[in-house]
């Protein structure tokens, strides 16, 4: 197997990045000038696994500064950290290190689906988004955002643009013109003339939001 290719999916590599930059740029003059003034985003990626599910999960709903400092502590709590270990390791000292009553719930669920064989990460790289998606969804506390994360950003899918993304609808609402927050039917209105591009207009939008606000701690999850 291609492995640059899932089904019908181009996986985002330096090249083909490069080439969907290019696209976009020539098809949209609004993505095109926030690469002209900021230049080109990086290929923001992260490791696929159980790791960075949990640091997903943890980003939910709070500032991604926070969920990495509970993620931090969390590593040095869990040791090895894997699946099995974190169910292993008692509640106590799961919440001592910041985890939520809720949070803490939700990475057991991602474990215990794990460890009894019920999603297999390592076979998510031959099957197409949308089953990705609907293997990843299954597991309780993961939802759209988390499992479209994953996709994009571990899985380096091209097409993923995902719904629920404060960072995102901000930088469409001001790119765009919109007024008020983005509803979800425009939202996905907008980001359709950027088909199959959708996972590179994402990071250049990131890279819009953060470049404007230089917020401290702050990077695309």
């Amino acid at each position: 197997m291609n492995p640059k290719k899932t089904h019908d999916t181009v996986l985002l590599t330096p090249q083909t990045f490069a080439k969907g930059l290019r696209r976009l740029a020539e098809s949209d003059s609004t993505l095109a000038a926030v690469i002209a003034e900021f230049g080109p985003p990086p290929l923001w990626t992260r490791k696929p696994g159980f790791a960075t599910l949990v640091l997903i999960i943890l980003e939910q709903q709070v500032s991604l500064a926070s969920a990495r400092a509970v993620f931090d502590q969390l590593i040095g709590a869990v040791t090895p950290f894997s699946a099995s270990q974190f169910l292993k390791t008692d509640d106590k000292t799961l919440k001592d290190v910041g985890l939520t009553r809720q949070k803490l719930l939700y990475c057991k669920e991602l474990s215990k689906s794990l460890v009894e064989g019920r999603i297999d990460l390592r076979v998510l790289d031959s099957m197409p988004d949308a089953e990705v998606r609907a293997a990843l969804t299954a597991v309780k506390g993961i939802g759209p955002w988390t499992a479209d994360i994953y996709l994009l950003m571990a899985m380096r899918r091209r097409d993923i643009w995902p719904k629920g993304d404060r960072a995102l609808e901000t930088a469409v609402r001001e790119l765009k013109g919109f007024t008020g927050r983005p509803l979800s039917d425009g939202y996905e209105e907008v980001g359709a003339p950027w088909r199959p591009w959708r996972a590179v207009a994402a990071r250049i939008l990131w890279h819009y939001y953060l470049s404007t606000r230089r917020k401290a701690g702050w990077s695309p999850p």
